[in-house]
């Protein structure tokens, strides 16, 4: 219903504004590696003013800027992938290999399934924004059939990116190693003895922090300018540029964000932790919302105009009502866990 699209509209912008924040205070902490004297909320704000105005030319402009972006990090990952794989196969010279991580040091799940489910929640969050291709999709000029390909896309790059990526790692390296809470990828390529770890590791990280501000301000841009479409946002922020960009919609979300990178340096520890602590479980609202409105739609399209799905769904409903009832048992194990609760509640009030 229209209640419910207004929700979900302004929470999922509210999540992306947010994400602008806490990607472009990463980058800015990340370049302060090299740059150690500069201040964060200066560094912050030249990061989003340079991908605001790319983001600003057009929607083509966002997808370069994204595709090599995007480039870096897969190769990085690919990289990684082939590294990873001859050390567990033994063939990294000066290294035993295998996968003994897997199940030394307490064996698998040491900590038991309880903590297995626990990290559900964070995990959820990692992987929230992977439907900005769809988005991006839709401007393109056939949009029904590139919102599918992408759709599929995602599926096997989460599997071959991240899945392969993280097994690699908990099989290479103890779950318990000093190295692994500062970065993952770095302990096992520093178990490889590859040199200038920590550099290479910074540079890929910025880049992907770049890639993340900047689908964060394209996302927030057009979910901004869609909530005008449908009255629910001011009619000012509806107007386009020549290049189909709505700059207005795009300025509110930078500017919104920036002062959230004030609020990181003015206070971190009230106003920012706020901020990060509230929209921890908003996507999975948004989702959730998201699910039920796609069954509800696709089950009344089926009585009445079933001609207009041209996209076949695999195990329609089922699938959907087990997406459902997986996404409310993590909001619900987000109320109960001690390490979750409170972005639960914060959320919930958001």
């Amino acid at each position: 219903g229209r209640r419910a699209g207004f929700v979900t509209g302004w929470l999922y912008w509210y999540f992306f504004v947010i994400v602008v924040a806490v990607e472009a205070v990463a980058g800015g902490r990340i370049v302060q590696l090299w740059l150690p004297g500069a201040p964060l909320w200066a560094v912050s704000l030249v990061l989003m003013v340079l991908l605001t105005a790319t983001n600003m030319v057009s929607a083509r402009s966002y997808g370069e800027f994204e595709y090599w972006f995007s480039s870096i990090k897969v190769a990085a990952i690919v990289v990684f992938l082939f590294l990873g794989a001859l050390y567990l196969l033994g063939l990294w010279p000066g290294t035993e290999g295998g996968a003994e991580a897997l199940t030394a040091h307490g064996g698998f799940a040491p900590m038991g399934v309880a903590a297995v489910l626990a990290a559900v929640v964070p995990c959820i969050g990692f992987f929230t924004g992977a439907e900005i291709v769809t988005i991006a999709a839709a401007e393109s000029t056939e949009p029904e059939r590139a919102v599918a390909r992408a759709m599929r896309s995602i599926i096997l790059r989460v599997v071959a990116f991240y899945v392969l990526s993280v097994l690699i790692v908990v099989a290479a390296v103890p779950w318990d190693a000093k190295a692994v809470e500062v970065s993952p990828y770095a302990a096992v390529l520093a178990k490889l003895g590859v040199p200038a770890v920590s550099t290479v590791m910074n540079a890929v990280v910025l880049t992907a922090v770049l890639s993340c501000l900047n689908s964060a301000l394209y996302t927030s841009s057009r979910m901004l300018f869609a909530l005008t479409r449908h009255g629910d946002a001011p009619r000012s922020l509806t107007r386009l540029s020549g290049g189909g960009v709505p700059r207005r919609a795009l300025l509110a979300g930078t500017v919104v964000g920036f002062a959230s990178v004030v609020a990181a340096w003015a206070s971190p520890d009230v106003v920012f932790a706020f901020l990060i602590n509230s929209y921890g479980a908003v996507a999975l609202f948004v989702y959730l919302l998201i699910a039920l409105a796609q069954v509800r739609m696709r089950r009344g399209l089926e009585r009445t105009a079933p001609e207009r799905l041209t996209l076949r769904m695999w195990l329609f409903p089922w699938l959907s009502w087990a997406t459902i009832a997986g996404m409310a048992a993590v909001i619900l194990a987000m109320a109960f866990l001690p390490d979750s609760r409170s972005q639960f509640w914060l959320s919930l009030l958001t």
